[in-house]
């Protein structure tokens, strides 16, 4: 019997199922059953529910949007002048934040309350449009040294520190398309604890450079120095900074060659606070170095250790083939210096004036107008844009395709499109070097000219 024809036996039958006794619905149940098939079960709630029919339609529920536009201009603001930092860091940061967005935006009680009131969830939701990804394979420029390579401890168990001064340290290379040549590096500096960053530049990585560097962020920092934490580059694994160490009682580690694992807390500062900002241009000149510690030792310091709150990871938990992961509550490293009570008094009093008296919204236009003066000073010959230039050029010249050198360049591994293995370009999302003015794609942490008019 079809589908059809039980509907028809369904609708005859129903009526008088209806109105029987306990002992012919038993007879009519059986023999509905051997004609149509249905299990029994179903077959009782069909004959015992709704009539046979075209039942009302079910209205659909209509929920009203619970934030309007003003709610959500003032909130992009606010995540973009921020850095756009992940939902439960932003959502932390709005109450301490308030008093200047008050001052900013003129906001009234009701639009306060909401955004003060506003999840996390809520928040990835509205702001999903906002968001540009990018991808970047990362090639490092650090070469091996083994002449104190011994002498130094491999570090590779897990932090478990409870005081601050236990530091992850680690250069950046800021070499463009070419390793040749003297350029550019960022010395990146982490608190396991706080969480506090720091950050020198050093045109080439002299190991007097890196010490001397080191020594001015040892002193800038609002805690004792107690232990370092390095790959296995000789600008580290050398004899001054052993030396400096043991006058200092600070503990030098290491971490096992081509394991990036061993310092995973500087490497994901290296990319925060280092790589979103200046991207993969090439800086080769002294004016470039000095503009960078300009950035470094002033606004960027204060804004992303006073105002920024970070979360810290306390445990892994399984759950089947899941990986679930806990995080503690986001605390600025400011605030979490403050919790150990065991940082510089007299410099944690001047850090809570300056947190006091500083305008974060203005120190985030002060570091857009630094960047880009620092974007200025690359070398535009050897930086990666550069390359996409002349690729742009070459399509836009209508090469015919052909055979010899006008026919299309094809990897032989698979998964690489370009000459260069960039698979960016192909995926059609801006790169995190791009300045060109005529897209108003936000690709910087803190290069929002055109995107989303938060200065203007």
């Amino acid at each position: 019997m079809g589908r059809k024809g039980k509907w028809e036996y369904f609708r005859v039958i129903y009526g008088r199922y209806c109105k029987a006794d306990r002992k012919a619905k038993r007879e009519m149940l059986n023999e509905f059953c051997l004609t149509t098939g249905y299990h029994r079960k179903y077959a009782i709630r069909i004959l015992n529910g709704p009539a046979p029919g075209k039942g009302p339609a079910r209205a659909v529920r209509k929920r009203e949007l619970s934030y309007g536009h003003e709610l959500l201009s003032v909130l992009t603001s606010v995540w973009e002048a921020a850095g756009y930092p992940w939902s439960v860091r932003l959502k932390a940061l709005l109450p301490a934040w308030m008093p200047w967005i008050r001052k900013r935006y003129k906001l009234g009680p009701e639009i306060e309350k909401q955004l003060l009131s506003i999840s996390p969830r809520q928040m990835d939701r509205r702001l999903a449009a906002k968001k540009n990804q990018q991808r970047r394979r990362i090639y490092g420029r650090t070469k091996p040294g083994y002449l104190l390579k011994h002498h130094i401890p491999v570090k590779t168990d897990n932090w478990d520190v409870k005081s601050p001064g236990f530091t992850e340290v680690d250069l950046v290379s800021h070499s463009g398309n070419s390793a040749d040549g003297e350029f550019g590096y960022s010395l990146n500096i982490t608190d396991i604890q706080t969480t506090w960053t720091e950050t020198r530049a050093l045109l080439g990585k002299g190991q007097t450079a890196v010490l001397a560097a080191l020594d001015e962020i040892a002193g800038m920092l609002p805690f004792e120095l107690l232990g370092l934490d390095s790959d296995n580059g000789s600008e580290f694994i050398n004899w001054h900074l052993k030396a400096w160490c043991e006058g200092k009682q600070i503990q030098l580690t290491r971490g096992r060659p081509y394991k990036k694992d061993d310092n995973a807390h500087i490497e994901q500062k290296n990319w925060t606070h280092v790589r979103k900002l200046l991207g993969w241009e090439r800086y080769d000149t002294q004016n470039a170095v000095d503009a960078m510690n300009d950035l470094y030792r002033r606004e960027l310091r204060l804004w992303l250790n006073l105002y920024l709150p970070s979360v810290k990871l306390l445990k892994k938990i399984h759950v089947g083939s899941k990986l679930r992961r806990v995080y503690d509550g986001p605390k600025t490293p400011f605030e979490r210096v403050l919790a150990s009570k065991q940082g510089d008094a007299a410099q944690l009093s001047i850090l809570k004036e300056l947190r006091r008296s500083l305008d974060p919204f203005q120190l985030a236009k002060v570091i857009d107008r630094k960047l880009e003066r620092i974007y200025r000073l690359a070398n535009q010959r050897l930086s990666p844009k550069e390359h996409e230039k002349l690729e742009s050029r070459q399509a836009q010249s209508g090469r015919r395709k052909g055979c010899g050198k006008d026919a299309e360049w094809k990897s032989p591994k698979a998964g690489f499109s370009t000459p260069l293995g960039n698979l960016a370009q192909t995926a059609r999302f801006p790169l995190s070097h791009s300045h060109n003015n005529k897209r108003s794609l936000v690709t910087y942490q803190m290069a929002r000219r055109g995107a989303l008019g938060l200065h203007s």
